[in-house]
């Protein structure tokens, strides 16, 4: 092949750029797709290169790798899509998108080439292949439209997961089955083979991703408010997880990247400083709409009308399995999905759209592209994919703003019809009386002041009149409370966000307290009442049984980690106390009272005053810890009033701008060093707690002191259980700090059997007979405890015979208490009063 001049390639890529964002201007003005504009242009742009080479030279030199699609184009468009993707909202939707994504591709793939297999004289693992590329959608289209048209944003959801998760799976697909085609048969052993080798590539790159998005979210949280780092690392991600899983480990690099994209948009961008986010979003924006310009013009101009024209009756057949195995795949298995046990169903309308909407683009022609030059097929299947993403893109696509309206899915839902004319009102309100300010200064005109006075007066009018008619039309009182609810939980958000982006609040805290105000928003919006209490922490199953038992067994070992977990539940009630505080002022400056807004008032007082007892109690049980947490808290906005310093004097030029930056990063690196919980300031001297013991009241000097090396600490937030019922156990427990409620399970229900504060203690009998634990204990409040286990205590009493004597003359006495059934002495047996 001729050498192609750099100047010449660089010549041509930023013509095809320009006229890209040329097209996007027109698109955008005239409301048509831009990716149909797009392949038009290149075809039209091709058919004047071949004609006019000597005028369009810099475009002729421009040749299409399968390597450039693969290595280049196809991580970016995964990797961007992925980050975008709102994982909560996909996880909600998780069946029927996996339903599409995965059974509904080769499900795709069978229809489309079992058809053109009976139809023409391709080999049926060709024809699969065809299948299979064109079995992945791309809404890219159909998305924008949905925006523009302010589609319900589950339908949105379910679109753009399906595409995002059968491109990859397309893609893995159809490497497979270019294998098949190579080996030159398809039979049982060969199925078989290809159907274990797409589990594990497929698997095997979707690990490879989430490791290598975990490495990036450490690398991540290590540096500080530098784009050019923090923007490279997430470029490394995209490509590295594609290279290393193709390359090297040999499985899916597009799962790869899909999972590295998904976990990043996931966590990952909490992570990212908060100056770099928004920078880094748009980022990743621009480098999608680079990679599908340039694939759909690229692809336009390499292809010839004519060559289109030979395969018609080909491609004809083709658009008709195409449609067939889209309406087989929605109306066959959505409903299937709708039978889940707690699945949200799918209505038709919702299908219609889904089965209409399933356009081909930038994918599918990347995979053909992306065809080995050897694949004897390679110029028809371009040809025929093209030929059907030509269809899906002019026929479907520009029909579906007709679709939707004629569904009636583009009305807004009231809340954001109710919270735009809000909004737009405010907005006017604010700029009306901002309009005497222009007079005051005395050079400007007062004909003008009053003229645009009028003109705000006379549009906030019609705004209040439009919201006064929507309120009167559409705005019941069940209406009004949901959105007061949903008003009061977005501010919510907003502060919890802005609580992170200053330090205040960690990672975990963040997506603890996030993850509570979404569950919350989905019960306003499905007509629930909201709970009196709010959980942060909770059992956490049959894995919260096993982290019990591990600290229970290994507390050196995880003491730590439950001590970060105290810490993070202190967190978590500090930052509900300061959003509950925000929201009740916004709820009281309000409009005129109503019974939804007192109610509202009253459910946030209560939030707020739960908040305010647990930080109490933390103060009272734990004042060094609470008193560390405060030092941090308080560090924290001294420095954050340095930088906001530091920044005003740049903003007014009393700063030269590299000492700011250095100053700025200065602090930026203490802030993330006090965003770190303390977690270590929980000791508790176990030595008074032993001497209060009974058991070991006689116990000389030296024994004593053996016995309290043993002690270890163990600590429990509020609502934890310490020791199940009937679990096996061997140790005593002496509370330091903090209350415990003891309860046995009865055929009748739960019964409690007392409250112990510090000084008491549980699990003697345990400790002496080394039985199932007779009784439930668990936390009232955040406690501190010191635990003796049975193999330590033995181990004293072996080398200390006048110990052991003593304590087994108390455990007799003990044991025959409970054989006469004196109910006193189970309670004995738990608090030993």
């Amino acid at each position: 092949m001729e050498h192609v001049a750099t100047p010449e390639i660089v010549a041509g890529l930023t013509a095809l750029l320009l006229l890209a964002a040329a097209t996007l201007a027109l698109t955008e003005r005239l409301k048509f797709p831009f990716s149909v504009a797009l392949l038009l242009l290149g075809i039209v742009l091709g058919s004047l290169v071949r004609q006019l080479p000597q005028v369009f030279g810099a475009l002729a030199e421009l040749v299409i790798s399968a390597d450039l699609i693969l290595f280049v184009f196809l991580p970016s468009l995964i990797f961007e899509s992925a980050i975008h993707l709102d994982w909560r909202a996909l996880k909600a939707n998780l069946a029927p998108v996996l339903l599409l994504a995965v059974p509904g591709l080769l499900l795709s793939t069978g229809l489309i080439g079992g058809l053109l297999w009976l139809v023409t004289d391709l080999p049926l693992p060709a024809t699969l292949l065809l299948g299979a590329i064109l079995s992945a959608t791309d809404p890219v289209a159909v998305i924008a439209l949905f925006k523009r048209l302010g589609a319900p944003a589950r339908l949105t959801v379910l679109v753009e997961g399906e595409s995002l998760f059968n491109d990859a799976t397309s893609i893995v697909l159809s490497r497979i089955l270019i294998g098949i085609f190579a080996a030159g048969s398809m039979s049982v052993g060969t199925v078989v083979s290809g159907v274990a080798d797409f589990f594990l590539v497929f698997c095997g790159g979707i690990a490879t991703g989430l490791v290598l998005a975990e490495l990036a979210a450490w690398a991540l949280a290590r540096v500080q408010s530098n784009p050019a780092i923090e923007i490279t690392l997430t470029t490394v991600l995209a490509y590295l997880s594609f290279l290393l899983a193709e390359e090297l480990l040999h499985v899916s690099g597009v799962m790869a990247t899909l999972a590295a994209g998904l976990s990043y948009g996931h966590r990952g961008w909490m992570q990212v400083s908060v100056s770099v986010r928004a920078y880094l979003h748009h980022f990743w924006e621009y480098i999608g709409f680079v990679a599908t310009a340039l694939i759909f013009l690229l692809v336009g101009l390499n292809t010839e009308l004519a060559l289109l024209a030979e395969h018609f009756g080909l491609l004809s057949w083709l658009i008709a399995g195409m449609l067939f195995s889209r309406l087989v795949v929605i109306y066959g298995l959505i409903p299937l999905t709708n039978r889940l046990p707690g699945a949200s169903p799918v209505s038709r309308d919702y299908q219609a759209v889904m089965y209409w909407g399933g356009l081909r683009g930038a994918i599918a022609l990347a995979i053909a592209l992306s065809l080995p030059n050897d694949f004897p097929y390679r110029q028809d299947f371009i040809a025929l994919v093209l030929g059907a993403v030509l269809f899906t893109l002019l026929v479907q696509g520009v029909s579906m703003d007709r679709l939707v309206r004629w569904l009636k899915l583009d009305r807004r839902p009231l809340a954001d019809r109710h919270g735009a004319l809000e909004s737009e009102a405010q907005a006017l309100r604010h700029a009306l009386e901002r309009l005497p300010q222009l007079s005051q200064g005395g050079l400007f005109s007062s004909a003008t002041a009053d003229r645009l006075r009028r003109e705000y007066a006379r549009r906030l009018d019609e705004a209040e009149g439009r919201l006064a008619e929507l309120r009167r039309k559409e705005l019941d009182a069940r209406s009004a409370r949901t959105l007061l609810h949903l008003r009061s939980l977005g501010e919510e958000r907003a502060q919890l966000h802005a609580l992170y982006d200053h330090g205040h609040l960690d990672q975990r805290a963040l997506r603890i307290l996030a993850g509570l105000n979404a569950d919350l928003q989905d019960a306003v919006r499905h007509g629930l009442e909201l709970p009196d209490d709010r959980q942060f922490i909770d059992a956490g199953g049959a894995f919260g049984t096993l982290r019990r038992q591990l600290e229970h067994r290994m507390p050196r070992l995880f003491g730590r980690a439950r001590h970060a977990r105290m810490a993070l539940s202190y967190q978590a009630h500090w930052a509900t106390y300061q959003v509950c505080s925000t929201v009740l002022a916004d709820l009281q400056a309000g409009a005129g009272p109503s019974t939804a807004q007192a109610d509202l008032l009253a459910q946030y007082r209560h939030w707020r005053a739960q908040a305010r007892d647990f930080l109490d109690q933390m103060a009272e049980q734990y004042p060094e810890f609470v008193g560390a947490m405060q030092e941090r808290h308080a560090r924290r906005l001294a420095v954050l009033a340095e930088a906001q310093t530091l920044r005003d004097r740049l903003a007014r030029g009393l700063l030269d701008a590299s000492t700011a930056e250095t100053q700025l990063h200065a602090r930026a690196g203490q802030l993330a060093a006090l965003r770190a919980v303390a977690v270590d300031e929980l000791r508790v001297d176990p030595a008074e707690l032993l001497r209060k013991v009974p058991l070991f009241a006689g116990m000389a000097a030296a024994e004593f002191s053996l016995l309290a090396e043993h002690m270890r600490e163990r600590s429990f937030v509020a609502g934890e259980m310490i020791l199940q019922q009937g679990d096996a156990g061997d140790s005593l427990f002496l509370i330091a700090r903090g209350v415990v409620r003891v309860s046995v399970a009865t055929p009748t229900g739960e019964h409690e059997l007392a409250t112990l504060l510090a000084g008491d203690y549980f699990g003697e009998m345990a400790l002496l007979d080394r039985q199932p634990r007779s009784a439930s204990v668990r936390a009232v409040s955040p406690c501190t405890t010191y635990e003796l286990q049975g193999t330590d205590f033995g181990g004293v009493l072996a080398s200390h015979p006048t110990m052991a004597a003593a304590v087994h003359a108390t455990a007799a006495r003990r044991r025959e208490a409970l054989s006469n059934g004196e109910a006193g002495a189970r309670v004995q047996d738990i608090e030993a009063s």
